[in-house]
């Protein structure tokens, strides 16, 4: 493939694959993300696949709104993991993390409103709790089920660096409000959020309030340490050979090593091929633009893994697709079974 693109080197420094994501065998969080509309779905359904073929137990998460994986899949998903069909180890979910308690499914909150109710009417006091518990809630459910890879298809760049924030977010937050109804605190906070309850006349439990919060904290607590350990967590960026997407490339690794985020795999994404080039002036300036931006890509990224895929003349739905995308980003791990 690599004659086919522009002349690039033939001996690369770092395998032009995703086997270093396959064969890690200590990773359990991967994310993929980067701008909105350049495969990102694609990629992540693609990886799902392939991960279900080294892997025990794999869960894919779409936790973008727009929830593209049912497209790619050919099949409707839930806020539940769902088998995916024709995989026995493959599971896959969409969920809103913007959306707080009342988003849950009873399997994560019981049939009981008690909570959801109580939890709304603190957040009408206190936004962002209700996310909080969504988040730790959906976490412990993945947790519970003991997947041996999680796979994140996430929401474009800005949603996305707020969805890895929000561990850190909600530790730092969780213990501020928990001072706020202790009355023994130094805090100052009790007596206040007392008056503010009987002024507003909001029936909310201190105590339980309190004690679902303290659950809350040693599941967000693990989220966080292990989003930030290389072994255990990286991101892929998925990007095209064009301006605006290596901008957003370059500032999406850049927040990532801030955060503490791993980060050494980049996809780039429906490359034109230059033996299509021959006789189309068009195709010939595309691929013309993007050997620019693809020498750029491979400049600044000379540590990381950049895997090339190619544009496909139809788009990337459907288990068959989504094979032979798999085979460009690891040839020979996933063969299709429909497929003589």
């Amino acid at each position: 493939m690599a004659d086919e693109f522009h002349d690039a080197e033939d001996n690369f420094e770092f395998e032009p694959t995703l086997m270093n994501i396959l064969t890690q065998e200590s990773l359990k969080w991967i994310f993929v993300g980067g701008k909105g509309g350049v495969g990102k779905t694609s990629t992540s359904c693609s990886l799902a696949v392939l991960m279900s073929h080294v892997r025990e137990k794999v869960l894919l998460i779409s936790t973008d709104p727009a929830h593209n994986i049912s497209d790619s899949f050919d099949q409707k998903f839930s806020k539940v993991p769902t088998k995916v069909d024709g995989f026995d180890n493959l599971f896959a979910m969409e969920i809103d993390p913007n959306v707080g308690v009342e988003g849950l499914p009873e399997e994560m909150t019981g049939s009981d409103n008690g909570m959801k109710k109580m939890m709304q009417d603190f957040a009408q006091t206190l936004p962002g709790v209700d996310e909080a518990v969504s988040f730790s809630e959906v976490m412990k459910l993945i947790t519970d089920m003991e997947y041996s890879c999680v796979i994140f298809d996430t929401a474009p760049t800005g949603h996305t660096l707020r969805l890895l924030n929000f561990p850190g977010t909600v530790e730092n937050g969780i213990g501020k409000i928990l001072g706020m109804f202790d009355g023994s605190s130094n805090s100052g906070f009790g007596p206040i959020l007392n008056m503010a309850k009987s002024m507003l006349n909001m029936d909310l439990d201190s105590n339980f309030i309190t004690e679902k919060l303290g659950d809350i904290l040693p599941t967000v607590r693990r989220m966080k340490a292990e989003f930030e350990d290389p072994e255990l967590s990286t991101f892929i960026c998925v990007c095209i050979a064009e301006f605006l997407s290596l901008y957003e490339t370059e500032r999406l690794i850049q927040e990532l090593a801030n955060i503490g985020i791993d980060s050494r795999n980049i996809v780039v994404n429906r490359l034109v091929p230059r033996t299509n080039a021959d006789n189309c002036q068009t195709c010939k300036a595309q691929t013309s633009l993007q050997k620019k931006y693809l020498d750029q890509i491979e400049d600044l990224y000379c540590d990381f893994h950049i895997t090339k895929v190619p544009l496909f003349d139809t788009e990337v739905r459907g288990k068959g697709r989504l094979y032979d995308y798999c085979d460009k980003l690891a040839p020979g791990i996933a063969k299709n079974p429909d497929k003589k």
